[in-house]
């Protein structure tokens, strides 16, 4: 049965032409944020589901900033449910800076560069926590889709608990691995070594 996850006033949806192809954009409202599902392929699969749960993240996302891999993980994402031929990638807002917001990452961005403290330190030292970002609502766009399992791309050990406890099940994970460059290769060290993060890539690597 279709799970009804939310309110028919708080869910919009339409055809989206982009450079890619043709997708499905579902719009949906949610805990104060709006967030967007972009469904590709004609009749997409209810199980094992190739999915991506993206951040928000407006540095990277639009801006191409170096010092994070996220913008290329999202461009990486999109075509890789492109090649499959179906697929979904859910857009989670107000993830910016792993919760904290836009405002306070800048400024843990300043910390980083004028101090060399790493991703989470700089966080901490403004009295601000590490990650505090919910996946719930991907959750329920996922079961408003009507998709049970999917093939997750990701790096974190942290999303497939969070996507299971909640009844989607998690039957692949897909790395998502970007090649490293000298603006990121503290950030991408730091997510693996404390945050546990799983990126074979930046093994040797030396941080700046």
């Amino acid at each position: 049965m279709h799970e009804q996850a939310f309110r028919q006033d708080d869910v919009a949806e339409s055809e989206l032409v982009t450079r890619r192809g043709t997708f499905r954009a579902v719009a949906f409202r949610a805990d104060g944020f709006e967030h967007m599902a972009l469904v590709f392929g004609a009749a997409p699969p209810r199980e094992d589901v190739l999915v991506r749960v993206h951040s928000e993240c407006m540095t990277g996302d639009i801006f191409g900033a170096m010092r994070c891999e996220c913008g290329e993980q999202l461009d990486s994402a999109l075509d890789a449910i492109v090649r499959e031929g179906g697929g979904i990638l859910v857009y989670l807002r107000g993830h910016e800076g792993r919760g904290i917001g836009l405002v306070a990452k800048v400024r843990t961005h300043v910390l980083q560069d004028e101090q060399g403290l790493d991703t989470l330190d700089s966080a901490t030292t403004l009295g601000l926590p590490v990650d505090i970002r919910d996946y719930s609502p991907a959750v329920r766009i996922l079961k408003h889709l009507r998709v049970r399992s999917v093939r997750l791309m990701s790096n974190n050990p942290d999303k497939i608990s969070a996507l299971e406890s909640s009844g989607i099940r998690v039957t692949e994970r897909v790395p998502l691995l970007m090649a490293p460059n000298d603006h990121n290769i503290g950030y991408l060290t730091a997510k693996r070594d404390r945050l546990g993060h799983d990126l074979p890539q930046i093994e040797g690597c030396v941080t700046r």
